[in-house]
C-alpha cells in the first residue's frame, strides 16, 4: 500500500506542477483541453499499474 500512495503522491504532485504551468501559458478552453488529456493519461496509467 506504501508503494500505491508514494505513487498517488507523485502523480497528484504531476497534475499540481501541470496545471500551474499551463495555467501560466494557455488560454481557459486550451487549459480545459490539456487538463482533460492529462487526467486521461493519469487514468490510465492508474488502471494499467493496478492490473499486474
Amino acid at each position: 500500500m506504501d508503494a500505491q500512495f508514494g505513487y498517488y503522491l507523485l502523480m497528484l504532485a504531476a497534475v499540481v506542477a501541470g496545471f500551474y504551468v499551463i495555467k501560466k501559458i494557455a488560454s481557459c478552453l486550451i487549459r480545459s483541453i490539456v487538463l482533460i488529456i492529462m487526467l486521461a493519461i493519469l487514468a490510465f496509467a492508474y488502471y494499467a499499474s493496478t492490473s499486474l
